[in-house]
């Protein structure tokens, strides 16, 4: 079990989320996946939901083999390529983002309704703790700025020793 712990090291927290489109209300995750498909040619799958609703409910960082043993308590019979296709689909349509924290193991997480965040991840136990700090943005685009540098996105990731590694 790897534990999630978020952080937020901004002095306040009125950071824009939700009301995007004109002030209407943004689509839930389920729907915007429901819209993606059809607007795609794609099939519509109970499979595909039960994988996104379980998906949406872990929250954190989720392997593929962690959101297998989830979804097969509820259909024993989702096999581990129909799971690794429907994370594919949530990548592609902006609800899942996948993340590479070494041990060569892609974990998602979901997109929907967050502020960009950063990570510190234990190379020992493997404890993920997001964090946003305005202070570490605003000197990553002083930074960009003084190179002459436009920067598109960017990730932070900090590996180390948790407190309770370390102890």
């Amino acid at each position: 079990m790897i534990a999630i712990i978020v952080i937020d090291m901004n002095e306040t927290n009125d950071r824009g989320r939700g009301g995007g489109r004109g002030g209407g209300r943004d689509p839930s995750p389920t729907e915007a996946l429901c819209a993606y498909i059809t607007e795609n040619g794609l099939k519509h799958s109970r499979q595909r939901d039960r994988i996104a609703e379980a998906f949406f409910a872990m929250g954190g960082h989720v392997s593929v083999e962690e959101l297998v043993v989830r979804v097969r308590r509820l259909d024993p019979r989702v096999s581990v390529a129909t799971v690794y296709r429907t994370m594919k689909l949530l990548a592609d349509c902006g609800l899942a983002v996948p993340r590479q924290f070494g041990g060569g193991q892609t974990r998602y997480e979901a997109a929907a309704g967050r502020g960009h965040h950063d990570h510190l991840i234990c190379t020992a136990c493997g404890e993920i703790v997001e964090f946003a700090n305005e202070k570490i943005e605003t000197l990553q685009a002083l930074v960009a700025r003084r190179h002459g540098f436009e920067v598109e996105s960017h990730k932070l990731e900090l590996y180390g020793r948790c407190a309770r590694c370390r102890s």
